[in-house]
């Protein structure tokens, strides 16, 4: 074994014996990364379950817990924390608490209806034979994939708003747009054939 591999082994074994106060209080003082490192490494389980369950995708509960790194090593250099762990773990509920915050600013954001698709939809079936082409857009509305269906009778047939279909279905605000539009296209098309 190489001399610096040697010092390294020894250095990382003497950190995980310290406990999280006076890792704390070396990282303050010496700032080296490894101090922190070791500190919030004994956290991630409890800060991933945390995330996990407010956020409940593993996905966001990942990146909250990278976001958390960087996050909490600045912090810790602003406070005086006396117990770590309740500490750090307030600080990773708030977190998630911001990022359900935002994410709820944006999926409540209204939507101008000026910038919303209609249009076309009124002028897919012709004014003439108008119970004819009811029955034929019915039929073709069941042949559209259900989340399409579902948005197009929401939209057109229940006057609901983009960000009320995104709430009653749990989809996207954005896979709601694509799926209307989808289904116009779609519609249209099976109604001229």
């Amino acid at each position: 074994m190489h001399k610096y591999q040697i010092t390294n082994l020894f250095f990382t074994n003497k950190i995980t014996q310290h406990s999280d106060e006076e890792l704390l209080s070396l990282f303050c003082k010496k700032g080296k990364q490894d101090y922190y490192t070791a500190l919030y490494s004994r956290y991630i389980p409890l800060i991933y379950g945390l995330c996990l369950n407010y956020l409940k995708t593993k996905e966001e509960a990942q990146d909250a817990v990278m976001e958390l790194f960087a996050d909490i090593q600045e912090k810790i250099l602003k406070y005086e924390i006396k117990t770590f762990r309740t500490w750090v773990y307030s600080v990773a509920k708030n977190h998630c608490l911001k990022i359900l915050r935002n994410n709820q600013a944006i999926n409540s954001v209204e939507i101008n209806p000026n910038f919303m698709e209609f249009a076309d939809f009124p002028t897919l079936y012709n004014e003439n034979n108008k119970e004819e082409n009811f029955r034929l857009l019915q039929h073709c509305l069941e042949q559209l994939p259900e989340p399409q269906q579902k948005s197009i009778r929401l939209f057109f047939m229940n006057d609901q708003s983009y960000v009320d279909i995104a709430t009653a279905t749990g989809y996207h605000l954005k896979s709601v747009k694509s799926y209307i539009q989808n289904g116009k296209r779609n519609l249209k098309i099976c109604m001229e054939q």
